[in-house]
């Protein structure tokens, strides 16, 4: 049995918080926001890492803590790699099935309709791992859309 941690969110500096689909979550107690590269990472043991390559999440890793990265496209994988020079992390990907809602304009993203929205990802994560899910999405301007698309999924 592991002792309860947040998930961590690593935000990058450079977000722009006007436009972040995480804004309004700051106070939660099951988020830690960290601010990369400024934020010293803990030590971390039996935590996933959210990542576009590895398997699958699924329910049978609810017993694991949840890292997860926000910052653009173009940040993401330079923050991905200091995460795992700096901590050991267990790879784990969203289902390919889920469909964002958030009206991307970057084109670092490979396939706009797969890429979601941090704070989408955040609470499909929740829901597989059976997190609180409550208020994740109640600032989040596309919810419904974002609710919509999936609905047979969630």
């Amino acid at each position: 049995m592991f002792s309860f941690t947040p998930t961590i969110i690593l935000r990058h500096r450079k977000e722009n918080l006007k436009k972040c689909s995480l804004r309004g979550l700051e106070s939660r107690n099951d988020l830690l926001f960290l601010t990369y590269p400024s934020s010293p990472l803990p030590e971390l043991q039996n935590t996933i890492l959210l990542t576009l390559d590895g398997p699958p999440l699924s329910k049978e890793d609810k017993e694991y803590n949840l890292f997860l990265i926000d910052g653009t496209w173009r940040y993401a994988a330079a923050m991905e790699k200091f995460v795992h020079s700096q901590i050991k992390l267990i790879p784990r990907s969203l289902p390919g099935d889920f469909r964002t809602a958030y009206p991307r304009k970057q084109s670092d993203c490979l396939d706009p309709e797969r890429g979601l929205a941090s704070i989408e990802a955040l609470y499909l994560a929740h829901h597989i791992l059976e997190k609180n899910t409550e208020g994740l999405l109640d600032h989040y301007h596309w919810k419904d859309l974002f609710l919509e698309k999936n609905r047979n999924k969630i």
